[in-house]
């Protein structure tokens, strides 16, 4: 897990040069190895989060899950926004890019609740690792991202993947796994509109307003269903794990993007389809059949091929023209 400052070769006679350059190579393999566990706490965290969800639905709405967990979220990053010394309501968040991005955040966090309720976990997961693939399209149409025929080709490797756990018009089609595959829309179009989000606005305080659209979100499907409210204690305490896992999952996440290179990192979130697979045979009894773990490893693979082939091409742009 090294770059190119790994590759340095020293030049000059002058032994301080040479541990420079070995403590920087050093420095740099601990911070990539310190990034990359976090990102694999952070994706154990988020299949655990998934699997209190799921488990939580099988006695209480969906609704009240989504508006309790909107809740709980957005008081921790309320606290988490203050610690810092940011205000909660700014300005910006009610330019056209955060509220988009609320309406992401909303159909990405209902379709995919609805996604792991009724359908396995595993399938779910692994749909949603497709995520990062329409991104990189909605980067390239609404941005002018360059993106070569190498990468356009994963992409399609990538929803062949999908369409190989789906299964359209075959006897083992759900038509409750296009929820998961709604809410992957969701949460490309979440990232894009972040990305177009003004800088002034912190990570705490995109998690404040991420949390809070889903609190009226869920209350207005319990008035939809106009059902009478079952709840338990048991249903609570897996309630609350998902907001504890959830925000634990966050932190992770941010503490492993800042800490080693993206390009090492990133290929890590795939871990999470690892979690959701072994959680949902431990857990919920579920058994993957061969399409499902050949779809899965197709949006793998694409996925990290993408993530190289994004690598290569920084990294030289990054490379000074010698004329």
């Amino acid at each position: 897990m090294t770059s190119a400052a790994c590759s340095i070769e020293p030049t000059l006679s002058s032994r301080y040069f040479f541990t420079d350059a070995v403590y920087t190579c050093w420095e740099e393999i601990l911070n990539n190895t310190k990034g990359s566990l976090f990102m694999v706490a952070a994706m154990a965290a988020f299949s655990i989060e998934d699997m209190l969800i799921k488990s939580a639905a099988e006695t209480t709405s969906i609704g009240f899950i989504l508006a309790l967990f909107g809740l709980g979220g957005m008081l921790i990053f309320i606290l988490l926004t203050w610690r810092k010394g940011e205000t909660v309501l700014h300005p910006a968040a009610l330019s056209a890019p955060i509220l988009l991005r609320a309406l992401c955040e909303v159909i990405g966090r209902f379709c995919f609740a609805l996604a792991i309720t009724l359908t396995p976990l595993s399938s779910a997961s692994a749909i949603l690792q497709a995520t990062p693939l329409i991104a990189m399209i909605g980067a390239a149409l609404l941005f002018g991202e360059q993106v070569g025929h190498k990468r356009w080709l994963a992409v399609l490797v990538g929803f062949v993947g999908v369409l190989m756990i789906i299964r359209p018009g075959l006897d083992g089609f759900e038509a409750t796994s296009l929820f998961a595959v709604i809410a992957t829309l969701g949460f490309a179009g979440r990232d894009l509109a972040t990305r177009a989000a003004s800088p002034v606005l912190s990570n705490m305080q995109l998690g404040v307003y991420g949390f809070f659209v889903l609190i009226p979100t869920g209350l207005a499907i319990m008035m939809y269903q106009n059902e009478p409210l079952q709840f338990s204690t048991t249903a609570a305490t897996q309630i609350l794990g998902a907001i504890v896992f959830g925000v634990m999952a966050y932190n992770a996440l941010t503490i492993a993007m800042r800490a080693g290179d993206v390009s090492v990192v990133s290929p890590f979130r795939y871990t999470r389809l690892l979690f959701a697979l072994a959680l949902g045979i431990l857990i919920f009894g579920e058994s993957p059949d061969l399409l499902t773990l050949l779809g899965s490893l197709l949006i793998v693979l694409s996925g990290g091929y993408t993530l190289i082939q994004t690598r290569k091409r920084t990294t030289t742009n990054n490379i000074p023209n010698a004329a």
